[in-house]
């Protein structure tokens, strides 16, 4: 998807990083709905969850959505969720997540969404985001409608 942001830089965007607990998922169970999105998105985006799995439930949750799960371990998980980004690609990248350990991947994609759900949001991440948004769902409308990111992005 190629986002064109009036006065400002043009943006392609390939990979969608989400989190797990607090951006798609409460308590380790997925939130209804999310799945439909990603399968319905998959065939325009690669699709990741990067997670420590702390409930022991990403795997089975997921087990038949169009994603890639990337479980990493518990320690460093800041540093390890940063390194992915820069292994895919930041330039094309937008990361989604809401956990302090999610501060420095949404600050090193080229788009990086907050998410304030149930479970808050540190305020460390926020300051790294580029838009905050109060539900998943509304970072599913953003990729279905680019301008919706257009009117959020341009100065």
């Amino acid at each position: 998807m190629i986002i064109e942001i009036p006065n400002s830089e043009t943006i392609e965007l390939k990979n969608i990083v989400f989190d797990y607990n607090g951006t798609i998922a409460i308590d380790g169970e997925l939130i209804e709905g999310v799945q439909t999105y990603i399968d319905e998105l998959s065939s325009i985006f690669d699709f990741y969850v990067i997670t420590a799995d702390t409930y022991g439930s990403v795997e089975q949750q997921l087990q038949n959505t169009k994603c890639k799960v990337i479980k990493i371990e518990k320690d460093f998980q800041d540093i390890k969720k940063l390194d992915f980004i820069k292994k895919i690609g930041s330039a094309n990248t937008l990361s989604v997540g809401n956990g302090r350990n999610d501060r420095l991947m949404l600050k090193e994609s080229i788009l990086g969404i907050g998410i304030l759900q149930d479970e808050g949001i540190c305020t460390e991440t926020l300051m790294n985001s580029d838009i905050l948004v109060k539900s998943i769902f509304d970072v599913f409308e953003f990729l279905k409608n680019k301008n919706r990111l257009v009117a959020t992005l341009r100065n």
